[in-house]
């Protein structure tokens, strides 16, 4: 018995660059070669040049002006560390077209040297036959907003050990009062954390000092403020308070500071008594559940607001590494690991479905519908994706609203067999037997 195979040629122009540079990039220096067609030859034949050039900024504008002189209509290089951004920036300035391509797509070739030189010119004719994809680089303002939300979530985490220890200090000095206050740096935990520096020890003045709820734990407070803290307890928690407030300070500037470049940015205006319309674009972010106004930010920055760069959600997820690999040897397919992706991006998304796993919404749904039968962190993948994509449509229509489905979206959708099937796992899952009467019935 033969088996009739349909075979599919799929053919796709590559995009032929007649006349190409390429830069190996390193820190102090760079290898540029220059591939461009030779003057009265053949239809192929080509001029190749390689030359040493200086990472600095008089160096590379002339670069700039020596390949706009010989009609360069792509340059690429190498993603090398942070090494090429100022040619990348000061090229890209002078009008040229640019490329920033990744490391895994110009592996160097088994059995090849590897040199400067080498490699420029195998980066030269790897995007002269259009076998190079250019990675996605944000325009300037978006790139200076992600320098600020990025800045502020380092100084986020450097915050958050400060805070972690400020109270290593206080179980060394047997203060229990965290166990008691559910947030050691609100107005009561402050309060007591003062008094403490200040000099004051005893238990009964120090739970006198609590504000709110608090009020009704005298006797649990007191309990926990109860302990050995010394002078020198004092010394360590007053020097860690000022850099945790100096910190504080500095984040609500950065914050600040997003917003009014947010704003720049966005295009439609925020609504307001005298000019009603649609909310920007942070704001209809900051609907989706999960999802607050640092991760509307951060959502911004690390994507921007131009969607043109990625053609459907998919392509922007795909690109963000939250879609599982495809892995095919023969017949087979098997799904692989997501990759490392934008860490900055993932990162809060993550945060953001493990808020919204919490709200009795269609993400909280989904992600307890999954965490049923798979890994917690696969839970959290796929809403981060579905966040994700959810932001592409907002951000591509400035009409969009947010819109929740509801947490009851997927018993709505099953059909009543699938419905069924799943009462009598679950009356299983109970101890309960099921016949195929009792299920018919």
């Amino acid at each position: 018995m033969h088996e009739r195979v349909e075979e599919q040629v799929l053919e796709q122009e590559l995009e032929q660059v007649a006349r190409v540079a390429a830069i190996d990039i390193a820190k102090a220096s760079a290898m540029v070669c220059t591939r461009l067609p030779k003057a009265g030859s053949a239809a192929g034949r080509r001029v190749q040049r390689v030359w040493p050039v200086g990472a600095t900024t008089n160096a590379i504008t002339e670069l700039a002006d020596h390949l706009i002189c010989e009609g360069v209509g792509l340059v690429v290089m190498e993603a090398t560390c942070d090494y090429w951004r100022p040619f990348f920036y000061l090229l890209e300035a002078r009008g040229l077209r640019v490329w920033l391509v990744n490391a895994r797509d110009v592996k160097n070739v088994p059995g090849r040297p590897k040199t400067d030189k080498l490699d420029a010119i195998w980066l030269a004719k790897l995007a002269e036959r259009g076998m190079l994809r250019a990675s996605f680089v944000p325009p300037e303002p978006v790139r200076q907003l992600r320098d600020l939300t990025r800045l502020r979530t380092v100084l986020t985490e450097d915050r958050t050990r400060y805070r972690s220890r400020i109270e290593k200090v206080l179980e060394d000095a047997q203060i229990k009062v965290s166990s008691v206050v559910s947030d050691l740096f609100g107005v009561s935990g402050r309060a007591f954390l003062a008094a403490l520096v200040v000099g004051e020890r005893s238990p009964v003045a120090l739970a006198a000092l609590a504000r709110g709820r608090l009020r009704g734990k005298n006797a649990a407070l007191t309990e926990a403020l109860t302990g050995r803290f010394l002078e020198h307890h004092a010394f360590l928690i007053g020097m860690l308070l000022e850099d945790h407030d100096r910190l504080t300070a500095q984040i609500d500037q950065l914050t600040i500071r997003i917003e009014a470049a947010i704003s720049e940015i966005d295009p439609s205006a925020p609504p307001d008594d005298d000019h009603p319309g649609q909310p920007g674009v942070m704001a209809r972010l900051a609907e989706i559940p999960g999802v607050g106004p640092g991760t509307a930010a951060v959502i911004i920055a690390e994507i921007g607001l131009d969607m043109s760069v990625f053609p459907t959600p998919g392509h922007l997820a795909s690109w963000a590494k939250l879609t599982p690999r495809t892995i095919q040897s023969g017949a087979r397919s098997t799904h692989g690991p997501t990759g490392k992706g934008d860490r900055w991006l993932k990162g809060h998304l993550s945060q953001a479905a493990v808020a919204a796993s919490r709200t009795p919404t269609f993400l909280g749904a989904r992600y307890r519908r999954i965490a049923k039968h798979a890994p917690k962190k696969k839970a959290v993948v796929a809403v981060s994706r579905n966040i994700l994509e959810i932001a592409w449509h907002l951000i591509s229509d400035p009409e969009a609203r947010f819109s929740d489905l509801g947490p009851d979206w997927h018993e709505r959708h099953l059909d009543q067999a699938r419905r069924t099937r799943q009462r009598i796992r679950e009356l299983e899952r109970l101890g309960y037997t099921v016949t195929h009467a009792q299920a018919a019935a």
